[in-house]
């Protein structure tokens, strides 16, 4: 696909290339947890488990209480797990994405069009309403209340800084900022 940026540029088209890292899943995996239920669930059990674990490692130093060694050990394990989870997950995520190659993406207000070495996807704004931008990346979701299907866009693959602001208009003239 062939494209005159200065005529693209008056048809409100951004381009991205880019080669997928794991920080693009991490931030999207992230960010997803901010937006669904389930995310907040997830936080808010790793509080919890923190909690649990203080306050009994404190009951037991003071000697109000025999230690609950299933709290020390394994608590910890689930915190910890459920902390990397992002992380692992985007790892998973990486490794899928690394087979198709580069990435090129074409934003415009009907949509956006990802083409790989493999593949080509066509996604309209309707299929993923909504989106959030992190310092790296902006992230398009589906408005199911998983937020199932999403779509990373990373700063990094744009030509020219001014493209960032050009996408965010897009972005924000057709989708919500969740």
């Amino acid at each position: 696909m062939v494209m005159d940026m200065g005529r693209d540029a008056d048809q409100g088209v951004v381009e991205l290339v880019y080669e997928p890292v794991v920080g693009d899943f991490t931030a999207a995996l992230r960010e997803r947890n901010r937006v669904r239920r389930r995310g907040w669930l997830r936080n808010g059990a790793i509080g919890v488990v923190a909690f649990a674990v203080v306050l009994n490692t404190t009951l037991s130093v003071t000697g109000r209480e025999k230690p609950d060694w299933f709290l020390l050990i394994w608590m910890p394990l689930l915190a910890v797990l459920l902390f990397l989870m992002p992380r692992l997950q985007a790892r998973a995520f990486l490794k899928l994405a690394v087979r198709n190659g580069t990435y090129r993406a074409s934003v415009t207000d009907d949509g956006l069009v990802m083409t790989t070495d493999n593949s080509t996807t066509s996604v309209k704004w309707a299929a993923q309403p909504r989106y959030r931008e992190t310092k790296d990346t902006f992230v398009t979701y589906s408005d199911d209340k998983s937020a199932s299907c999403f779509t990373v866009l990373p700063k990094r693959g744009l030509r020219s800084p001014a493209d960032a602001d050009r996408l965010r208009e897009i972005l924000d003239r057709n989708l919500t900022r969740a």
